[in-house]
């Protein structure tokens, strides 16, 4: 992605994710039984189902990896995760401190919903150990998309499970059609789940920008080294400064 595109994306991001912040502390109503608390819903909640999201979209792309072999996908799905195990992190904190506000702890293990996503989460942590504990590049993008797409295809039959069970303290979010919410608090949603959907996208594309840029320095690097050995012929090497010939 060029930087002018890069730039703009940013500030779309910025704007919206400022958006949303501003209609949850002055336009979205205090909920009427938790009160001012409950205003972290609308950054938990679409954290929750971006970072969800985001490891299925690693899992696609690692098939579009073993299928044509090609490494900018490989690239792609492991960016895709790693920036969805920062997400879960942020999931994580918020979630304990909603707990911590309405239930008066600061975790619940006997509820499905919360271990779910904690087994999730620490399932793709795995994945970082896994990818560098092989040395060979191409048995490591692999196996790791192998990891990807498993991982990734347990994420909605997790989610469905954990859906059919009973909850026991987890409200069920968008239990109804309209999600439960009034009009006001679900206007407020939608702008915070898009602002940190944008969130998400900036990120991933700001580390591939990253990884691209840093490649092509390396091949850059090597290819001036290779040309510094090169004897002295008489002729330039292969890497000159623009509008500069050899004698």
């Amino acid at each position: 992605m060029k930087s002018s595109s890069l730039r703009t994306l940013a500030l779309l991001t910025a704007l919206l994710v400022g958006a949303g912040f501003a209609l949850v502390f002055f336009y979205a109503p205090n909920d009427a039984d938790q009160g001012f608390i409950q205003k972290i819903f609308y950054l938990h909640v679409p954290l929750a189902i971006v970072a969800l999201a985001g490891f299925v979209v690693g899992g696609i792309h690692a098939i579009r990896h073993l299928r044509s072999g090609d490494p900018v996908h490989d690239a792609r799905s492991y960016v895709s995760i790693h920036a969805s195990v920062i997400f879960g992190v942020a999931v994580l904190v918020t979630g304990a401190i909603w707990a911590k506000a309405s239930w008066g702890k600061w975790w619940v293990w006997d509820e499905p919903t919360l271990v779910s996503f904690l087994i999730v989460f620490l399932l793709y942590c795995t994945y970082y150990p896994l990818r560098y504990a092989i040395e060979d590049r191409e048995r490591q993008a692999r196996y790791a998309s192998v990891f990807a797409i498993t991982a990734g295809a347990f994420v909605p039959l997790n989610f469905m499970a954990v859906r059919a069970a009973q909850s026991l303290v987890h409200p069920r979010t968008f239990g109804t059609v309209d999600g439960g919410l009034p009009g006001d608090m679900w206007l407020t949603f939608l702008v915070c789940f898009a602002g940190i959907t944008l969130l998400w996208v900036t990120l991933v594309s700001f580390e591939l920008t990253a990884k691209r840029t840093r490649g092509q320095l390396s091949r850059l690097r090597r290819a001036l080294d290779d040309d510094d050995r090169l004897p002295d012929t008489g002729v330039a090497g292969r890497i000159a400064p623009s509008g500069v010939s050899g004698r």
